[in-house]
């Protein structure tokens, strides 16, 4: 089969690789939809965890087309959303429901050979069924059940204010999770005006340009606001929270910044404000509730796919999600036509 190979920091080729073989308790999914994340892009420049060589994608929907022994809940033809991270069920943090931070962790598309490929083995467990959902959608399970998980974390509360920092695929799945929790007043900001557009469209009441500053982004009041978002992990825009949130005010820095990035922080300014600060590690136990939003048309991810590309352009979507005029969610499909 062909896959996208990331054999070391910045160095990338499209290899022919062995098609994988289902093991006892596994199944082989034929992807057809797979995001290109923030965090691929992290593996891809040497700034995040796991090792090289390694198949990046971990946003990925696709059909099972074989089944391992002891596989009953799954059989060929049925359609799937795939949970990448994976926890062994006996360490402690196991044991105690916080399955994100397993001391044995492994991850599709991480640690383990991942969807940027035309198929890919998974552990049954792993798996769930789509049903009507059309590919591309269930590719977004994975996103918005990290999404869930950092949200239920800074519990936007009925009648308040949240800005969020960043208004692509992620800042656009925030916000429409915040409003769904309440939020009275939601403010999104970015520098790219495209992007803007597409939050008043879809769920802001307000969407700052912050391409000349952050001083604009506070319109709620001299107060600030009750929840604020960084969905941007850049650390010079995670360091404007603490100025933007109101006294007593929450935060959550949902945006992954490289490994090695620091950040300028006055802890005394939180300590005035009396600030609550989350960060949100990957999902826990969240792809139901993310199928269920999706189904119901609670979260709308309907055109925010900008791009659709071939496994050969793995780069070109590198390029694009840096590139000024700002690509929303970029989804490779190894079907699809360069």
């Amino acid at each position: 089969m062909r896959a996208v190979v990331i054999e070391s920091p910045r160095r990338v080729q499209i290899a022919e690789t062995p098609r994988p073989e289902a093991a006892p308790g596994q199944i082989i999914v034929q992807v057809h939809a797979c995001g290109v994340c923030g965090t691929d892009v992290h593996i891809y420049r040497g700034e995040y965890l796991g090792g090289y060589p390694v198949i990046p994608g971990h946003e990925f929907a696709g059909e099972v087309v074989e089944v391992g022994e002891g596989v009953t809940e799954f059989e060929h033809g049925d359609r799937v959303a795939v949970e990448p991270n994976l926890s062994c069920g006996h360490c402690r943090f196991c044991g105690i429901n916080e399955q994100n931070f397993c001391e044995n962790w492994t991850a599709i598309g991480v640690t383990l050979p991942g969807a940027m490929a035309e198929y890919v083995a998974v552990p049954v467990s792993a798996a769930f069924d789509i049903g009507g959902l059309d590919y591309e959608t269930a590719a977004f399970m994975e996103p918005l059940s990290c999404v869930l998980h950092g949200m239920q974390k800074l519990d936007v509360r009925y009648g308040e204010s949240a800005l969020i920092l960043g208004a692509g695929p992620i800042g656009l799945l925030l916000a429409q999770v915040a409003r769904d929790c309440g939020a009275a007043r939601i403010v999104m900001a970015d520098r790219i005006a495209s992007r803007l557009a597409r939050a008043r469209e879809l769920v802001a009441d307000d969407a700052v340009d912050t391409s000349n500053g952050f001083e604009p982004a506070v319109a709620a009041g001299p107060d600030g606001y009750d929840a604020v978002i960084d969905a941007t992990g850049a650390p010079a825009v995670m360091e404007q929270t603490v100025a933007l949130a109101r006294h007593g005010g929450r935060i959550l820095w949902f945006g992954v910044a490289p490994n090695d990035a620091v950040a300028s922080i006055k802890p005394f300014d939180i300590f005035r404000k009396g600030l609550h600060v989350y960060s949100s590690y990957t999902s826990l136990r969240n792809s139901v509730l993310a199928l269920d939003l999706l189904w119901g048309g609670r979260v709308d991810v309907s055109g925010l796919v900008s791009h659709r590309l071939p496994l050969d352009r793995f780069e070109d979507a590198v390029e694009l999600l840096a590139s000024p005029e700002g690509a929303m969610k970029i989804q490779l499909q190894p079907g699809a036509k360069r």
